[in-house]
């Protein structure tokens, strides 16, 4: 979508237009990963989030029936480096290895070849549509994926709703703007009854469909998916849309296609949604408490011995961002979505 004139369009299609659009779009034109970019996500804090996850998928597997072939799709892959660590660490699991395809479903060109860079040693397959997967157990990992895909908002106002628009006739004074909407025929496109008991609503269109067509292949061909991401969990929606540029809050409005735009998940509405498929089950935890039973402080005290005082010190600083309640412990969240029927819960 190119930035005509006359253009008034819903909050989603903002976003997508300012993250995704081919020629201005945010992902498409930057790696906005690191230092160097505008965030830096758990696996290039410190190897050990990818170590453990590993650990993780391999006893899940187990979980399954350890399938002679099965899935490992990482929804939106970043920069590569958690694949690239997983799949150091599988090297440990010959039989899990051998049974693997490593696949990365990813939308932007520009990072797709910056995984293939970090990649190029490793057997990854890349696709761009679910449906092309084999149809054997899928295990999905989504780090991060569900918090850059564009939402909708929408307000209450004396028993009528409205849906939050933009206002792009002159992109250098971007506004928000309000239409009335028939929130029946939302719910009604969505199969979902997304207004009950609320005032405010924030959810993605995208990432709703996502869960629906992930869900289905791990009802169909069983596995499940792995969830890490900020959010919460309470049954009242808020607002939550922000963005960020250079590890700064931004202004959403201004600086379009260079600033990065998410939100925190509900992850209240994401188990009501799962819940109705019928046939699956899911659990939800803090990263804290995820990695923390996973053994990822007794593995820092493993690599950090005879480390000399910089070394240690500095895996303990990494290892205290990923857990701290004050940093990434309590505010990421990690949920697993799987069939009924396998009672899988480690880390939960």
């Amino acid at each position: 979508m190119k930035l005509n004139k006359n253009i008034k369009i819903p909050l989603d299609k903002f976003i997508n237009l300012s993250l995704y659009d081919k020629e201005i779009g945010y992902y498409m034109k930057k790696n906005p990963f690191g230092k160097e970019g505008d965030f830096i996500t758990a696996p290039n804090i410190s190897r050990l989030f990818s170590e453990i996850l590993s650990i993780w998928f391999v006893s899940f597997w187990q979980s399954l029936g350890s399938p002679r072939k099965f899935n490992l799709v990482e929804l939106g892959a970043g920069n590569g480096e958690m694949m690239k660590i997983l799949s150091e660490s599988f090297q440990n699991f010959s039989t899990f290895k051998n049974s693997c395809n490593l696949i990365i479903y990813e939308k932007s060109p520009r990072l797709i070849k910056i995984q293939k860079k970090k990649l190029i040693q490793t057997k990854v397959t890349w696709v761009s549509k679910l449906d092309k997967l084999k149809k054997i157990p899928c295990i999905f990992v989504a780090n991060e994926f569900f918090d850059a895909i564009a939402i909708k908002q929408f307000k209450k106002e004396k028993n009528l709703w409205f849906e939050k628009f933009v206002n792009l006739e002159n992109k250098k004074k971007a506004f928000f703007f309000k239409k009335k909407i028939d929130i029946k025929k939302i719910e009604k496109k969505i199969d979902f009854n997304i207004s009950n008991g609320q005032n405010f609503i924030e959810y993605s269109e995208d990432g709703l469909n996502y869960l629906k067509d992930i869900s289905r292949i791990i009802k169909k061909n069983t596995g499940g998916i792995l969830i890490i991401d900020y959010g919460y969990n309470g049954k009242k929606m808020k607002n939550t849309l922000k963005a960020t540029s250079n590890h700064k809050f931004a202004n959403i409005l201004e600086n379009i296609g260079n600033i990065d735009i998410t939100h925190n998940i509900n992850f209240d509405l994401f188990k009501r949604f799962t819940k109705k498929i019928e046939g699956l089950d899911n659990c939800l935890t803090t990263q804290k408490k995820f990695l923390t039973r996973m053994g990822i402080i007794e593995r820092a005290e493993i690599i950090s011995k005879n480390q000399n005082f910089m070394k240690k010190a500095d895996i303990y600083y990494r290892l205290k961002r990923l857990i701290d309640e004050n940093q990434m412990g309590t505010l990421f969240k990690v949920m697993l979505i799987k069939n009924k029927k396998n009672k899988f819960k480690l880390g939960f």
